[in-house]
């Protein structure tokens, strides 16, 4: 498990990498973003991966690696509106967005610890297509509970569906290959 933790955090920082630069470059106007279009967002991102996979032709020049990188982003990103709430204007500098981005990066890493325990790290063993299914899945899931208005009878609530996609996606590019241009 020292390797998955190690190549874990490999992925987490190219992902917090490109989210700092977009900090940078646009600051937080994704807070006015309300849950429903951020997973809309990751949605989108998801079925751009499941064509790639799927489809022989791609006619645009980005693969699998940079929509795997949308995913984690904008999963962490509805972690913090979950926490902090949806806002009416940009409201948070760069070092403030980057200690949340952490925070909840380390929450979900802590996830997958406790998981991959249970689990053995079953997911060494799977496809890439099998966890971009996953997260699809997971996505509908989380449309589901946001029709429900976030109530659920006996089911894990919306964070824990974003921080499995987050999971899922750091496990695909691991699979591609962290630095790779796959």
């Amino acid at each position: 498990m020292q390797k998955t933790s190690e190549q874990y955090d490999e992925v987490i920082k190219t992902c917090r990498d490109l989210f700092e630069k977009k900090m940078k470059d646009y600051g937080s106007a994704w807070r006015i973003l309300r849950l429903p279009s951020l997973t809309d967002q990751i949605f989108i991102k998801a079925q751009r991966i499941r064509g790639l996979q799927e489809n022989e032709v791609q006619k645009v020049d980005e693969g699998e690696r940079s929509e795997f990188i949308g995913i984690i982003n904008y999963s962490i990103m509805a972690l913090v509106q979950l926490e902090k709430g949806v806002v009416d204007q940009p409201d948070l500098s760069v070092e403030e967005a980057v200690v949340l981005f952490d925070k909840h990066a380390l929450t979900t890493k802590t996830l997958m610890e406790n998981k991959n325990h249970d689990y053995g790290e079953a997911w060494r063993d799977m496809r890439v297509s099998s966890l971009t299914d996953l997260i699809l899945q997971k996505l509908l899931r989380v449309k589901q509970i946001e029709d429900n208005k976030g109530k659920t009878l006996v089911s894990e609530g919306i964070d824990a569906n974003y921080q499995d996609m987050v999971n899922y996606a750091i496990f695909a590019m691991i699979h591609l290959g962290v630095n790779s241009n796959s």
